[in-house]
């Protein structure tokens, strides 16, 4: 193993990436590196400054940001329903939504939804950002956007929820990435996957810290079933498909071709 404690990685402690960051924090590779807990959105902007030398980011950063390169098969991604990155209103149909609130944690999952309306439901709402506050992003706004921990905490009885990777796969039959490793150039190694792997091997630990954060779900299960780990042929070609769109929108300028370390 490599111990290198100036090397500095950023990633969120939602939930959904807790398997990826489990042994840097508490298993294995424990001082190997020095951690920074960041939203995914603070991680792309960490790594795009120099700040750090590998982050956890949200994909369309990947397209974002110059250089780098992405860890291969280590992804945060879901197949069918992700729980965690949802659309919230209270009364309006998908299809008569007017006004959006984006949770200003995300990229990807904004990106998302922006490509949701704009190629599946040819419309486009007006869209504003926001903290994770969802009675206040409710307030103004049709419907809001929101991600992590925050996505799974509120209650959910009168309103309607869209889950986004649900819809993706409806629309487009594909699973879907929305976080993957980015390390910068010439930044040495770390064993991402080996913390892969022994951090879903650890989710009943995981589930025990995290139970009394978000007490009414199923949390072993959403780690297991909802939230994948690896990357399959369904999900590259997500992936792929997701950049193309992105670019045929606007909300990234070219679609770099995939590098991996």
């Amino acid at each position: 193993m490599i111990t290198n404690p100036q090397y500095r990685i950023a990633a969120s402690t939602y939930l959904n990436s807790a398997p990826l960051i489990w042994s840097f924090l508490h298993g294995t590779q424990r001082g190997t590196v020095d951690f920074v807990d960041a939203v995914p959105a603070r991680c792309a902007q960490m790594l795009s400054q120099n700040d750090v030398d590998a982050a956890l980011v949200p994909v369309i950063e990947y397209q974002r940001i110059p250089g780098g390169a992405l860890v291969p098969d280590v992804c945060v991604g879901s197949q069918k329903e992700v729980l965690s990155v949802v659309l919230v209103s209270k009364n309006t149909q998908l299809e008569n939504i007017r006004t959006v609130a984006l949770d200003e944690s995300s990229r990807t999952s904004a990106t998302l939804v922006k490509i949701i309306f704009r190629e599946f439901l040819t419309r486009e709402p007006e869209w504003t950002t926001r903290s994770p506050n969802l009675d206040e992003m409710l307030d103004r706004n049709d419907a809001a956007l929101i991600i992590g921990d925050p996505g799974m905490t509120f209650p959910r009885i009168g309103l309607k929820v869209w889950d986004m990777a649900t819809l993706w796969r409806n629309y487009t039959g594909f699973g879907f990435v929305f976080a993957m490793w980015m390390v910068r150039e010439h930044a040495g190694e770390v064993d991402f996957a080996g913390a892969r792997d022994e951090g879903v091997t650890r989710v009943e630990e995981i589930v025990d810290a995290y139970r009394d954060k978000i007490p009414q779900m199923d949390l072993y299960k959403y780690l297991t079933q909802n939230i994948v780990y690896r990357i399959d042929e369904s999900m590259q070609h997500g992936l792929q498909l997701y950049f193309e769109l992105a670019h045929k929108h606007g909300l990234i300028e070219r679609v770099k071709p995939l590098r991996y370390i």
